[in-house]
């Protein structure tokens, strides 16, 4: 089973910066609007005040506000960052599960499949969950990807974006119609994903979800999804 570096991988390699500047020990992203996974800044090996702040004058050159991404093996960095009044937030947790656990059950016709580009509707229902044009440019950057769409009681109901990174898929921006929630739709939504992974050659799926999403958390873990690790975010409190 991938560990949580791989994942950090994957989840870079399916949801990409516009690019990446070195500065230091840190690898700083401009993610052009397209959320904190493509924003953030990461570190590759020891790091120290100044270093830190070399960071955040990259980021700010970039019209970013400072953001660093907390993994694991990182406590040192967590602890400088806190000293300098950075404020933790946002906990992720990254699920991975062999392709073979989602693919035990076929999907009903025209409940959940993959189509790229998206549709005009996908598009909607993504924008009306907060995933606006940036975060679409950002999948349009994954190398390896395609779009969920499912349908639920003869009407769209939910989207996801899925992508391949070094044999691994990873799931990102689900999001399921209101009136169409807590009546399976995620769980089709991951199966399909499931079925496109293999025939991409991918032996695992992988999914991000943060912490306070009980509900999520809790279909994940159903689906048999195994917790490989987690991060957080740093931000000023400024």
């Amino acid at each position: 089973m991938p560990d949580a570096h791989q994942l950090y991988d994957v989840t870079e390699g399916t949801w990409p910066p516009a690019r990446r500047v070195q500065v230091g020990p840190f690898v700083c992203r401009d993610g052009q609007g397209g959320g904190k996974r493509a924003s953030a800044a990461t570190a590759s090996g020891p790091v120290d005040g100044a270093d830190i702040g070399l960071a955040e004058e990259a980021m700010r050159d970039l019209n970013q506000r400072p953001l660093f991404m907390i993994r694991e093996g990182d406590k040192e960095l967590d602890g400088l960052l806190e000293a300098r009044g950075y404020e933790a937030f946002d906990e992720v947790m990254l699920y991975v599960a062999p392709t073979t656990l989602l693919t035990d059950v076929l999907i009903p016709p025209v409940t959940a499949f993959a189509v790229w580009e998206p549709l005009a509707i996908m598009a909607e229902i993504w924008a009306d969950g907060g995933i606006g044009p940036a975060r679409l440019d950002v999948m349009a950057r994954a190398k390896v990807k395609t779009s969920i769409l499912a349908r639920w009681n003869e009407k769209p109901a939910g989207v996801a974006f899925a992508g391949v990174h070094d044999g691994v898929a990873m799931v990102h921006a689900v999001e399921v119609v209101p009136h169409q929630r807590r009546q399976g739709v995620a769980e089709w939504i991951m199966r399909a994903a499931a079925f496109w992974a293999q025939e991409q050659g991918a032996a695992h799926l992988s999914v991000l979800c943060v912490t306070q999403n009980t509900a999520a958390n809790a279909l994940y873990t159903k689906l048999g999804f195994a917790r490989a690790g987690r991060y957080h975010y740093r931000q000023p409190t400024e």
